[in-house]
């Protein structure tokens, strides 16, 4: 523990020593350290709070000063190129501004100054005040000790007697020194083709990386990683990162100023976003969380996978591994009956799963997509006993029953619909567009949100239910909200998002066992927001094994394995009408949680036994496959043919290397894949996932150290095929 220092305006407080919240006495300096990373904070003569390092650590005796800023030109005075940590639109400022009002007198210009500050352990609260308006906004700084990640939010409060327009809020504003040689990577795509690594130059060209769409959206993921050109790899090489926890409209941009620093700003889209504050009214942000490596792309990975296990995912360490799940939708569609599911579940039980998921169609008039969403009532046809028999049925093959749903959306033809035609997201007397022969209710309602709840309430108390699969499947379109006074009406950005937090944390306060999977239309909600509220995400309805690999490869730049679910499923597949081979298929959805969505009924005895065989195998790998260390040796690109990823145990007494091969032309003679994360001195004995003599050459023991130098190489021939090695600790 340190010292207790008693000095005004600043404190340092007893904290743990690996984490600390620093305010120097007199230094007019905060600095929050955590696992080998600072970032520090200054006030300068002016009053203005300003972001002065970002970064490795800096050793406790070496000095923190505020830079002092000149001004460049006329064109650019001190105040617009003050690197502040969380500017007003105000003096001229020309970057992305922290927060952008306009007063009830028609001022525009907010000029924010530190007013006062608060240590309380890990964390740091400094509250910046308007030089004449009562408006004040607070910024919260927490790091954590483990992984040096920092999270950032504001609330900003309207203390005056009339009220405020908010145009555009920040949850932070980040700032890097100038530098030529930055490079953002970031997570773009569409409909079953999400998750695509992109990487630019970081220029005075402004950079928004944005869903404009009420959701996060299949387009843009709200996380981005800034690397150095020549400097930075997949495992060596400094990186700045983060993400946004929200799961609605959002922006993150990213551009240098005009003296050359890199500023990032993220926090709700300004796009046809606006929020009336009331008097004495405050409006919070979402967290913006943030972390340093200086080890490379997976370096970064890695601490944002051990940041969200440990404090993001619910349950945190305690959360139970994902169950091999089966759903139903590939085998029958919306044709569900009682009796098929019962036959489906025999089979699914005996090759090895563990949860059973009736999909779409179990509900209402829900004969095809044009009826019956919004109508959360067993369809009596299908089920005349209810969901009773087959959710006992499912039970007694060892197996736990789940269900899809679908909550957000209603069709117009439905009962729900006829009843409250009002409660969807329109504008009256224009267009509703329908997509999926749907619309989105308006959970920022407050009785449409009390609905949803319900309703969900009421099927999990009265069934055995152990798994929702919550579903979205389409995006906003004509973002009205009939009833709401017309200065408000843009509050539905925000509001719908709370609403929908609430229900999700409500249900599972009132149902402690009930594990949900967040899913829109495959990867168009997932972000640390929901993350915070589901067990498990599905990241793309892309279900075609290689593709899938390119999918995993970029889910994985942002989130933990732990979350991300991958299914076997039929070929030729769906998407893309490839052929490949069901242990292909396997070994591609094992580096996930593992779930199986083919049609079993169709299945030969080969089939199941190749089925069974792998996921046996698959259970022996699990622990080290959803919580272990992922090391992305080769990602899957055009230019190669081979992909390899290794997980490896947090005890190092495990640890587990796919090597996928695509395809392969006659003149081929890959090298060796070298392992990473080995215990160098703990001797391994190496096998092969799912049985098989191991290719000649291959040691059958050897030394973390001589996996990781010499390398193993799987002779792979021909298209789609793939090989796992798994390495065990020895005596």
């Amino acid at each position: 523990m340190r010292r207790l220092w008693l000095g005004l305006p600043f404190v340092v407080l007893a904290i743990p020593a690996q984490a600390r919240v620093t305010a120097a006495p007199g230094a007019r300096v905060f600095r929050l350290d955590g696992n080998g990373v600072t970032y520090a904070l200054g006030i300068d003569d002016k009053g203005y709070l300003r972001s002065i390092h970002w970064g490795g650590a800096v050793a406790e005796s070496d000095p923190i000063v505020v830079p002092i800023v000149t001004e460049p030109s006329s064109f650019d005075p001190t105040p617009t190129v003050t690197a502040q940590e969380f500017p007003g639109q105000g003096e001229g400022l020309v970057t992305e501004p922290g927060v952008k009002v306009a007063f009830a007198d028609g001022n525009r210009d907010l000029v924010l100054k530190y007013r006062s500050h608060r240590v309380d352990g890990e964390t740091l609260t400094v509250e910046l005040a308007d030089i004449a308006q009562p408006f004040t906004a607070t910024l919260r700084y927490t790091i954590d000790p483990d992984t040096g990640i920092l999270a950032r939010s504001a609330t900003i409060h309207n203390g005056s007697r009339r009220p405020v327009r908010v145009e555009q809020l920040a949850a932070a504003v980040f700032t890097l020194p100038s530098g030529d040689d930055y490079r953002l990577n970031y997570l773009t795509g569409r409909h079953a083709a999400e998750w695509t690594l992109k990487t630019v130059p970081v220029t005075p060209a402004l950079t928004a990386i944005e869903s404009r769409r009420g959701l996060t959206g299949h387009g843009n993921n709200p996380w981005f990683a800034i690397g150095k050109e020549g400097k930075t790899a997949e495992e060596s090489g400094p990186v700045w990162f983060g993400a946004l926890a929200w799961s609605g409209s959002f922006r993150i941009s990213v551009a240098q100023d005009v003296l050359g620093r890199v500023r990032i700003a993220a926090g709700y889209n300004p796009y046809d976003f606006a929020w009336r504050l009331k008097p004495g009214e405050t409006l919070e942000t979402p967290v913006f969380y943030a972390g340093y490596s200086d080890h490379g792309m997976g370096g970064a990975s890695r601490t944002f996978h051990d940041f969200q296990l440990a404090h993001i995912l619910p349950d945190h360490a305690r959360a139970k591994l994902r169950p091999v799940l089966y759903n139903s939708w590939e085998a029958t569609a919306f044709d569900v009956t009682e009796s098929g599911q019962m036959a489906l579940a025999e089979k699914a039980a005996a090759i090895g799963a563990e949860r059973f998921v009736v999909d779409d169609g179990w509900f209402g008039a829900r004969d095809s997509d044009r009826a019956g969403l919004g109508d959360w009532t067993v369809n009596p046809r299908k089920f005349p006993n209810g969901l009773k028999p087959l959710i006992d049925k499912v039970k007694s093959l060892g197996m736990d029953f789940g269900l899809w749903v679908e909550p957000e959306s209603v069709n117009p033809d439905s009962d729900l619909y006829r009843r409250h035609p009002d409660w969807v997201i329109a504008f009256p007397g224009r267009p509703r567009t329908e997509a999926r022969n749907q619309l989105v209710l308006n959970l920022a309602r407050a009785d449409v949100r009390a609905h949803v709840l319900g309703w969900l309430d009421r099927l999990v108390s009265e069934n055995d239910i152990a798994f929702l699969k919550w579903d979205v499947n389409r995006r906003w379109t004509e973002p009205g909200w009939p009833g709401q006074a017309p200065e408000d009406q843009q509050r539905l950005y925000v509001d719908y998002i709370r609403n929908l937090y609430a229900i999700l944390d409500t249900l599972r306060q009132r149902h402690p066992g009930l594990e949900i999977e967040g899913c829109a239309g495959g990867g168009g909600r997932v972000d640390l927001g929901m993350m915070a509220r589901v067990d498990e995400v599905w990241p793309s309805d892309n279900t075609d094994p290689s593709d899938r690999l390119a999918i995993q490869d970029g889910f994985t730049r942002a989130y933990a394995p732990a979350t991300m679910m991958a299914w076997v499923t039929d070929s030729p597949n769906w998407a893309n009408t490839r052929v490949t081979s069901l242990d292909y298929r396997f070994l591609s959805a094992m580096q996930g949680g593992l779930g199986i969505g083919a049609n079993l009924i169709k299945w030969q005895a080969e089939d199941f036994a190749t089925a069974t065989k792998w996921i046996a195998a698959y259970k022996t790998i699990r622990p080290t496959v959803q919580r272990g260390k992922l090391y992305r040796l080769v990602s899957p690109d055009a230019s190669v043919s081979t992909s390899a990823t290794m997980y490896v145990g947090r005890d190092q007494r495990q640890a587990v290397l796919f090597q996928m091969l695509h395809s392969s032309m006659w003149r081929d003679n890959p090298g060796a894949i070298l392992p990473l994360g080995l215990a160098p001195e703990q001797r391994y004995r190496v096998r092969m996932l799912g049985g098989g003599a191991l290719p000649a050459g291959i040691p059958t023991i050897a030394s973390g150290r001589y996996w990781m130098t010499q390398g193993i190489r799987a002779p792979l021939k021909g298209d789609f095929v793939g090989a796992a090695f798994v390495f065990e600790a020895a005596p």
